[in-house]
């Protein structure tokens, strides 16, 4: 029979409320009083942050957009059918996030940074805020290096530089985004990381995005965040900001990236039907007041940082589509302000065959030739306003019949020169090409061809120069700028080549007159 000793029992009792902690587990809980059209208002939650993600039943999470005194507005993500009033709600503390990191490149993924692409988890453990307080004004320098787009009507005339941000405007079907999958392609090999962001879009086109870039081998360098049509307006919303939060750890590595939102029209439509649903004050177009807020705070997060802050760059490529070509309306004008230039595409000349449909005269880089490199800037530097020039000629020359030697000159060159900037989809040009068949233009080395021979000379003498004169290329684009001797040995392997083209004409000319 046990004895029960209770000196034992005593001090063992002795011990546990020696040791005895107090633990408890306080969660703010709210309650669900309405939900529908993918809000939710919420009862209980006075302590909870704006911008906050909160926690509902059935794994889904909202943002708390609109603190009311006694109520809080969500917006929710994911499938928020299954939500019903007097559900629980619990704060997370913590604000709304996505994953960043290596591992994202070659993915596409939605706006929670969840994969689209059946290719398994992304590798990746941190997480970044998608909303960040944009880099100060010591935290940047300018804007001096290019972005090259592999377009000559782009790289001559309205460059694009690290960390700029350039708009992209048009009516629809006038080859916006196909601007933007050249560029992608165009950084093959290159140390740019590309975020295409698509928002709005239908499935089927998204799909289409993402098989071009396989194809063409630039998947390898490029990370797609898309929201489609079919998500739910928070989903679109939120889109830009995750696809700006992954760049901005490129950035912040001193790496290099680019982020292409397509398209920001839809974005502000998204976000005027959640702030209409959160019963917030309707302002002009029954946009809410801080839509111009909502895209400036986004587009401000592109920047050149400094050299202290690792000398990386994020730079921001957004997409307004227009009605009619009204760039006077809301939306186009407040992001024409935010931004530093705008390519501004044209459906007239898309139409009559002149592809990328650029309208030399409107769009424009307000970092200019900073962004150029050295030997682009010599032989385009004045490549725009004659461009410009010539629009305004070809328009008042429809009306003169007897015009002088010069002013046909010059309708002659702007022709062929329209010509030469006409470029075909999925074929960005390197560089070096790009400044000697601008150097052929602008020196009247085109002047005496006929127009419809242009593409054809362009053509052929690539594969001149690739043949005979490779070590020019070379030294071209080892030097990235012009010297006289240079000039000299161009001229020299242009002439040769004109004159070995121009008796190809002759002699296709004879045969055919015969």
């Amino acid at each position: 029979m046990a004895t029960i000793k209770a000196d034992e029992i005593t001090k063992i009792i002795r011990e546990q409320i020696e040791n005895y902690q107090q633990v408890m587990a306080v969660e703010e809980v709210g309650s669900v009083i309405s939900v529908g059209d993918g809000i939710a208002r919420i009862h209980g939650l006075d302590k909870a942050m704006a911008g906050e993600m909160l926690a509902f039943p059935h794994e889904v999470t909202g943002i708390a957009l609109n603190l009311e005194e006694d109520q809080v507005g969500a917006v929710l993500l994911g499938d928020y059918t299954a939500i019903r009033e007097g559900d629980t709600v619990r704060r997370t503390k913590t604000i709304m996030s996505v994953p960043v990191g290596e591992g994202m490149i070659g993915r596409v993924v939605n706006p929670l940074g969840e994969p689209l692409d059946d290719k398994g988890p992304i590798a990746t453990k941190q997480r970044s805020p998608i909303e960040r307080l944009a880099p100060g004004v010591l935290d940047r320098q300018p804007v001096r290096e290019p972005v090259q787009t592999g377009i000559k009507a782009i790289d001559a005339m309205i460059p694009i530089g690290r960390g700029q941000r350039e708009l992209i405007i048009g009516d629809r079907q006038t080859g916006k985004t196909a601007i933007i999958l050249d560029t992608i392609i165009n950084q093959r090999g290159g140390d740019l990381i590309c975020i295409y962001c698509a928002i709005g879009q239908k499935r089927s086109t998204v799909a289409q995005v993402v098989k071009t870039l396989t194809d063409a081998g630039a998947m390898e360098h490029s990370i797609v965040v898309a929201a489609t049509a079919s998500e739910p307006a928070t989903m679109q919303y939120i889109a830009p900001f995750a696809a700006c939060a992954i760049g901005e750890f490129f950035r912040d590595n001193g790496k290099h990236a680019i982020c292409f939102y397509d398209d920001l029209s839809k974005h502000a439509q998204a976000y005027r039907e959640i702030s209409l649903l959160l019963r917030r004050p309707p302002g002009r177009e029954a946009y809410p007041g801080d839509v111009f807020f909502l895209h400036s705070r986004l587009l401000e997060r592109a920047a050149k940082m400094s050299k202290e802050l690792g000398g990386g760059s994020l730079s921001a490529l957004p997409v307004i589509e227009t009605q009619a070509g009204d760039v006077s309306a809301y939306i186009p004008t407040n992001v024409i302000s935010i931004t530093d230039g705008q390519i501004y595409l044209e459906s007239d000349l898309f139409n009559i065959g002149i592809r990328p449909a650029i309208n030399a005269g409107i769009s424009v880089s307000r970092v200019g030739g900073n962004a150029q490199i050295k030997a682009m800037k010599q032989v385009a530097g004045t490549l725009r306003l004659d461009m410009a020039q010539f629009r305004e000629l070809a328009a008042f020359a429809q009306f003169g019949s007897e015009l002088d030697k010069a002013t046909q000159a010059q309708l002659g060159r702007g022709q062929r020169l329209t010509e030469l900037l006409k470029q075909d989809q999925y074929q960005p040009i390197a560089v070096e090409r790009q400044v000697l068949v601008i150097f052929a233009g602008t020196n009247g080395y085109l002047d005496s061809l006929p127009v419809e021979e242009v593409r054809r000379f362009e053509k052929e003498m690539y594969g001149f120069f690739d043949t005979n004169f490779n070590g020019l290329l070379k030294t071209l684009k080892e030097k990235k700028a012009l010297d006289d001797a240079l000039r000299g040995e161009i001229s020299k392997a242009l002439t040769q080549f004109k004159e070995e083209f121009v008796a190809t004409l002759k002699t296709a000319e004879a045969s055919a007159a015969n």
